[in-house]
């Protein structure tokens, strides 16, 4: 046993580990998880770390986090500390049975919009003064893209003549120097098929552009709460709920489960590593539609006499 602070542990363990092997922004929650372990607690040392201890430290940080906050910092630790029990600096494992608690969630905001009421927003766009927010506002809403890979879109990302979009990169709008990123995983690597309006209104907006030119990122930075409270102002305006830029491609996924789109197919659409994110991001929407397939069902059996 070592009488190393764990705090100490934990960030000799992330830099050795983890720096420059994750996402810059990845790596900016272990250094979050880091600051929290310093101040909740500065002296508990590897040798004095028990199941007890451990779990009142989880404790602690729960009484002002939600449950999904407490499970990613129980992760971050507990990966640190199977590393140290490998090379012996403690023998038994703190996080064993280890209970996740957390505050209630707090009310969020309206995650998606209904056919309805996206068609009202778009119909409050202004894309009639060449390349403007309305634009992205309108792309996000056609395909489903994250705030970061619409940002990092090129007129060379464009086939215009087969009507998709590749999507090969992001725009690392969090860092004080923004600039291009790598997508948020190798399944975000994917051609996006576009509707002939978007292809005609797109080709026109960057036919004068160099192809690897940022389409919606000019001189200054552009920050997600300024678009976030765009698309606020806009929805405000077109009656409806408020909604986030992500939530445009919650939208987006919804309209096409609604429409009878596999979910296989929306997954890869997405850009999700696998089918399983896409179920649970949308577990109400297709339990709806298992409900409304089961109506179809139960009528058709009874019409077997």
């Amino acid at each position: 046993m070592t009488q190393i602070k764990l705090h100490a542990y934990f960030k000799q363990w992330m830099e050795l580990y983890k720096k420059d092997a994750v996402r810059e922004v990845t790596y900016a929650k272990y250094k979050l998880t880091h600051r929290n372990l310093r101040r909740l607690v500065p002296d508990l040392t590897l040798d004095n770390l028990s199941r007890l201890a451990y779990q009142q430290l989880l404790n602690d940080y729960a009484r002002t986090h939600e449950r999904q906050t407490v499970l990613d910092f129980h992760r971050h630790i507990r990966s640190s500390l199977i590393d140290a029990l490998e090379e012996q600096l403690i023998h038994r494992d703190p996080t064993r049975k280890a209970i996740i608690k957390g505050t209630q969630h707090r009310k969020h905001k309206t995650k998606f919009l209904n056919q309805f009421e996206l068609q009202a927003v778009l119909n409050n766009l202004v894309l009639d003064e060449g390349l403007n927010w309305d634009y992205f506002i309108l792309l996000i809403a056609k395909t489903g893209l994250r705030f970061s890979e619409a940002l990092g879109l090129t007129p060379g990302d464009f086939d215009f003549a087969h009507q998709y979009v590749t999507i090969n990169k992001t725009w690392d709008y969090k860092s004080v120097e923004s600039g291009f990123a790598p997508t948020k995983n190798k399944s975000s690597v994917r051609k996006v098929p576009l509707d002939w309006q978007t292809v005609i209104q797109f080709s026109q907006l960057t036919k004068k552009m160099a192809a690897d030119e940022p389409i919606f990122v000019k001189d200054k930075k552009v920050y997600n709460d300024t678009l976030n409270h765009y698309l606020e102002r806009l929805c405000r305006r077109s009656g409806v709920s408020i909604i986030s830029i992500h939530g445009l491609r919650h939208t987006h996924a919804s309209l096409l489960l609604y429409a009878g789109v596999s979910v296989a197919s929306v997954a890869r659409r997405l850009g999700h590593a696998n089918m399983t994110t896409t179920q649970s991001t949308y577990l109400h929407v297709i339990q709806e539609l298992e409900n409304q397939d089961n109506d179809k069902v139960m009528k058709h059996l009874a019409s077997l006499v």
